[in-house]
């Protein structure tokens, strides 16, 4: 399935680049996130497990368990405080 995925933030600029469309057969946000760090650097520092990251899918916050589906979009971000 292809999925827009989307970065913002540190995490965008660590990738240095704010989108892509990935090919992928990663069923859930967590796959999908695995399958990226699996491509190296800079994925596997940006995206790393236990990083602070939030996670939407479609537009909306979610779990690492939620469910993709061709020609959606995840984006990536680090938690953000307000002040």
């Amino acid at each position: 399935m292809n999925v827009t995925v989307k970065y913002f933030a540190s995490i965008r600029e660590a990738m240095g680049q704010g989108s892509e469309s990935v090919s992928t057969s990663a069923t859930t946000v967590k796959d999908l996130r695995h399958a990226l760090m699996a491509r190296g650097e800079p994925y596997a520092q940006a995206l790393a497990q236990g990083r602070a990251i939030r996670m939407a899918l479609d537009q909306e916050l979610c779990e690492e368990t939620a469910v993709l589906h061709d020609g959606c979009e995840v984006a990536f971000f680090p938690p953000v405080t307000g002040g």
